[in-house]
């Protein structure tokens, strides 16, 4: 409800609409032609086209007009049909139902119609559709407990309490006559903090934090375009080269004849390269989705594929920035060891039993509790704020059945710490002792005093005080107890990875107590500098402790995380973990999953309040001990606070520190700091390729920041899976995706990038060569059909099944040997020297195609049976011919991985090509304005030196390329040579086990860990 005054008008806020498509029905045409034409090959192309159409030009307008409408025909379908999925996607939430407070009762509605000022109806395990502010619960006291799983993927509860003034509306009638304004902060991004004024009798809410948060979708391009633009410049060297033989002219004769040989050269970069690029990024991204590997078969999950454009960039990663909870761990705890009063417990099938002790030996169970165990185990199950299931405590019977029998209780905790221990401690105690317990007081956590802490009256009467915490709170404010011993344990339970907690207790005097009570209550009733002195009045009270030992839980990691992280180090990626999460949480999982190792050199850059001292550790700490400790390796710890501060002034110094440490850990980020780090990165000089996985709302900025996007398709929502480029169920699928379907992508897309390079600088080089023989007057070597069909049919589909199925090594041997990741990292494949390798084979074999021609059919020589010489049409031919079988051969000598598939379309290409030459000029068409071509191969053909000709020009321009891959393999060969070498060597044993049954006992052994 809004005032109704004159001068007031109400401000405009967004609707609830979540958008993460890129195009509407409406705008899709004009927005997609304007992408596509923003790439320099399709404009490059358009001005191709209308140059034709504008002056006389060697070829027809169609050679370039109809490939370039073909292929913006299929990058539009393309792209349309991912940006439907995410429609599709964001049709799911927008359109989920909620209930509303309207006209005196619940509306049933959808989500994108709520509004700002919409009292909202939240059930039980229901997803919050908006940013809210809770006015009242089922609960008297106004309290609920909620999970921010969708925001920053933790699955901590939360307790918010309503204000008195509205807690007590527990019905929709009152709440519909609620008339009040909630007075707040301007929206900023930070998801932690929130200041919020209640003013009687006025209500609106804010627009959403995560919205805020969100970064907005841009055009992600991959490596492979940005090399098609460096190829285009050699079309430009080549004509001019041609015009510069051209002599003195005029102007307009020379812009004209300049267009008409670029049009004659546009050839060496067609267009039906990026429709072959198109095709081979959008079928093969297919197989991601079809790989039963990355299947999970608990949540009937695929992986799934929303950009197919960045394929090949899983093969080119250098840093993975990965979120912890819900990405690295299942954010599930589970109770493991204990040590009480200096002996340490393990917990084997529910049961606590003591080291060196087994559980079936006499002593092995705790029976009966000594003095000191009981208090432990009561500290346990007393210090924590874990909540019970309301529906479980309303009845008559409670949490009991009505035959006598105690039902599973369910809790709430807002640590998963504190529900580990309490549930793993209730089978002790809550057997052996029934007491009731008063709880007088909670000292909640928080992070620089790193324990929290609970005052309860037992039933005697004695005011006691249980305290946990971090060992580093706990043991110097311990005053007695078994301290050394517990210190040994802790650490001992630390190298296990497991989350440790100090347990520790102390009695109050009457005179004590009644000090501490006075002393809270002016604390927390103070107008000023509240936090300070409740600070004070803690450090007071949790003094003289006397200890009791110490909990060791586990933070159950996904499976195989460790084992994935390690072979990304292998690989050559650095992993850097960015959490929301606290300083020693974080850590802890770090040290768990083999991020940081226990003989890694752990540095820390924390709770820094001022730039001159984020400084100085950074220059006389940090970078001091790298340089000094250089040998062994380095991890970096850094907050959200202290990250600001080193960014702000010291980014250089910062990222120098980083690049020298194995592992970084960055800890209480917020979600626009997480992708400030990915861009720091990803802008470094050196420009590495980025990757960012996650799978909470919190993670969508990091993952559309990174060149790689990744969501997790876990517990925490969709939000990661929807913004993401690709989705995977587990971390562990992380490997797959990586070392075989990015080593896969990368090699087939560079092969066919520059194979298609090299194929068009044989198709036009030799053209370029004729022009000395013509004066350069733009005749053509090659019939315009021959032009046309070129790339289109005679010599697209064997580089397409070979961009699609080609296995240079076997799957099993990438993913098992990551190593061989780097043998593509840094863009090797398409680095200079592989460009100078296919251009100088290109010309090699166009000079050779040509010259071969030339010398062997040379104008002197008779070789028709009727005794007439070849003209300019046949010699053309002649050319085109041993330039289609000497190239398909070439991708065949390429192919590793031989299908049916393979051999029909690189021996049907052939074959095609003869089939339609013998057809197209052996009729007469009366479409065409002339018949140059008639009869012209069958001519070709009926002449025994052409046969000759064709067979030693192909045979010479493959032999030396075959001598140069045989030299190199065995004087120069590469780690994945190598691994293909020793792959065909045990299947060669393999399939002749029998006749050499004991050398393949003596070497197996020693070749399948090579391969494993």
């Amino acid at each position: 409800r809004f005032p109704q005054h004159g001068h007031y008008v109400p401000q405009k806020f967004a609707d609830n609409r979540i958008i993460s498509s890129k195009y509407t029905v409406w705008n899709f045409v004009p927005k997609n032609l304007f992408e596509q034409f923003r790439r320099v090959a399709n404009f490059y192309f358009l001005i191709i086209f209308l140059v034709q159409l504008m002056i006389d030009t060697p070829t027809s307008p169609i050679t370039s007009g109809l490939p370039l409408f073909f292929v913006i025909t299929v990058t539009a379908i393309k792209q349309g049909y991912e940006d439907w999925l995410r429609h599709k996607a964001d049709n799911e939430v927008n359109g989920a139902p909620v209930y509303v407070v309207r006209s005196g009762g619940l509306v049933k509605t959808r989500s994108k119609n709520i509004r700002v000022g919409d009292i909202v109806r939240v059930a039980k395990d229901e997803t919050f559709p908006v940013d809210l502010v809770l006015l009242s619960s089922d609960r008297v006291d106004g309290s609920c407990h909620v999970t921010t799983a969708s925001l920053d993927g933790e699955t901590n509860l939360k307790t918010h309490v309503a204000v008195p003034e509205t807690a007590v509306l527990q019905s929709v009638a009152n709440l519909d006559k609620l008339v009040a304004v909630i007075e707040c902060q301007q929206p900023e991004a930070d998801l932690y903090r929130y200041h919020l004024f209640w003013t009687p009798w006025k209500i609106f809410v804010n627009e959403t934090k995560m919205a805020l948060n969100y970064k907005s979708k841009s055009q992600k391009r991959s490596a492979v375009e940005k090399y098609v633009y460096f190829l285009i410049s050699f079309l430009l060297v080549e004509m001019l080269l041609s015009k510069g033989r051209e002599g003195n002219c005029f102007i307009l004769r020379f812009i004209s004849d300049f267009l008409a040989f670029l049009v004659l050269y546009n050839f060496i970069i067609p267009i039906s390269l990026y429709v072959t690029v198109e095709m081979q990024k959008f079928l093969g991204s297919f197989f991601i989705g079809w790989d039963l590997d990355l299947y999970h078969e608990e949540t009937n999950q695929r992986a799934q594929v929303n950009t197919s454009d960045l394929n090949e960039e899983l093969g080119q990663v250098e840093y993975v920035f990965t979120d912890k909870t819900g990405t690295l761990t299942e954010n599930e705890m589970q109770f493991r060891e204990c040590s009480i009063n200096g002996i340490k417990y393990q917990e084997v099938n529910g049961k606590l039993t003591p080291e060196g002790f087994s559980e079936d030996s006499p002593d092995g169970n705790m029976h009966s509790l000594m003095k000191e165990e009981e208090l432990f185990l009561k500290a346990v199950c007393l210090c924590h704020t874990v909540q019970i299931n309301a529906d479980q405590t309303d009845g008559a019977d409670g949490p009991w059945h009505a035959n006598g029998i105690a039902s599973p209780l369910e809790y709430y905790a807002s640590s998963p710490d504190e529900k580990a221990l309490v549930e793993a401690a209730k089978p002790f105690i809550f057997l052996e002792y029934n007491y009731i317990y008063e709880l007088l007081h909670v000292l909640e956590f928080d992070p620089n005093r790193r324990r929290m802490s609970v005052i309860v009256e037992s039933p005697s009467g004695e005011k006691l005080l249980f305290t946990k915490g971090a060992e580093s709170s706990i043991l110097p404010r311990s005053k007695s107890g078994e301290i050394d011993k517990t210190r040994v344990h802790v650490d001992e339970f630390a190298l296990k990875g497991l989350r440790t907690l100090c347990v520790a207790y102390r009695r109050f005097t009457p005179e004590e107590y009644q000090e501490i009570g006075k002393r809270l209550h002016e604390a927390r009733t103070a107008l000023q500098q509240r936090e300070e002195r409740l600070a004070d009045v803690f450090n007071f009270i949790e003094r003289d402790l006397e200890l009791l030992g110490a909990t060791g839980v586990e933070d159950k990691l996904q499976e195989k995380v460790q084992e994935t992280i390690e072979a990304l180090r292998l690989a050559g990626i650095k992993v850097w973990v960015l959490t929301g999460d606290k300083h020693e949480t974080a850590v802890s999982v770090s040290l768990s999953c083999g991020h940081f190792h226990r003989t890694m050199n752990i540095l820390e850059l924390v709770q820094h309040k001022s730039d001159s001292t984020c400084a100085e550790q950074l220059r006389h700490s940090l970078s001091k001990r790298i340089k000094e400790d250089h040998v062994i390796q380095h991890g970096l710890v850094v907050d959200g606070t202290s990250l600001s501060l080193a960014l702000r002034e010291h980014e250089k110094l910062f990222m120098e520190v980083c690049k020298n440490c194995s592992a970084v850990l960055c800890c209480r980020m917020a979600p626009l700091q997480k992708a400030k780090v990915v861009r720091l990165l990803k802008t470094s000089p050196e420009k590495p390729i980025t990757l960012a996985i996650g799978d909470g709302a919190n993670d969508v900025s990091m993952i559309q920041e990174a060149h790689v996007g990744i969501g997790i398709m876990g517990k925490e929502g969709r939000q990661a899976v929807r913004n993401s480029d690709y989705a995977i169920a587990r971390f562990k699928f992380l490997s797959k995706l990586l070392f075989v379907h990015g080593h896969f992508y990368y090699i087939r897309i560079a092969t066919l990038v520059q194979y298609f390079f090299y194929k068009n600088v044989c198709f036009i080089t030799p053209q370029f060569l004729y022009q000395f023989f013509c004066l350069f007057s733009q005749q053509t070597l090659y019939d315009s059909v021959y032009l046309t069909l070129y790339n289109i049919c005679f010599t697209s589909l064997p580089v397409l099944i070979y961009s699609l199925f080609e296995q240079h090594v076997h799957p099993h041997v990438l993913q098992s040997k990551p190593v061989l990741y780097r043998d593509i990292s840094k863009n090797a494949h398409l680095g200079y020297k592989p460009f100078l390798y296919w251009t100088i084979l290109g010309f090699f074999h166009a000079f050779i195609f040509f010259y071969g021609s030339y010398l062997l059919m040379g104008e002197d020589t008779s070789l028709l049976g009727n005794g007439q010489m070849f003209g300019n049409w046949t010699f053309g031919t002649l050319v085109f011919t041993v330039m289609v079988i000497t190239v398909t051969m070439k991708m065949a000598l390429e192919t590793h991985f031989w299908t049916w598939i393979n051999h029909f379309v690189t021996w049907g290409s052939i074959v095609f090509y003869f089939i339609f030459s013998l057809f197209y000029g052996g009729i007469i068409w009366p479409f065409l304005h002339t018949q140059d071509m008639y009869f012209v191969f069958v001519q070709l053909l009926s002449s025994g030196s052409a046969w000759f000709a064709i067979i030693l020009i192909v045979v010479a321009c493959l032999f030396l390329d075959v001598v140069k891959k045989v030299l190199y393999r065995h004087l120069q060969p590469t780690s994945t040579e190598k691994a293909q070498v020793m792959l065909c060597f045990y299947i060669q044993l393999h399939q002749y086990k029998s006749p050499v049954c004991c050398f393949f006992e003596v070497y197996s052994v020693e070749i399948f860990p090579i391969l494993m």
